[in-house]
């Protein structure tokens, strides 16, 4: 498995136990996902457009 750097997603919450995603960006053409509550839980990889598209989507519902 590649060596992904997460860092915690700015549309998580601060809180502990609250909804909260990782991110990593290290790898070349690889976003990486993950629940900062299961770290040895599943990855989500995608693509940096499918990541660029999601993000922008969820910038878009937002109040």
């Amino acid at each position: 498995m590649p060596a992904y750097e997460f860092v915690k997603s700015s549309y998580s919450g601060g809180n502990a136990g609250q909804e909260c995603v990782e991110v990593a960006r290290n790898i070349p053409r690889t976003v990486a996902v993950r629940d900062s509550k299961r770290l040895g839980g599943p990855v989500l990889t995608l693509a940096p457009a499918a990541w660029d598209v999601f993000t922008a989507d969820l910038r878009r519902r937002q109040p």
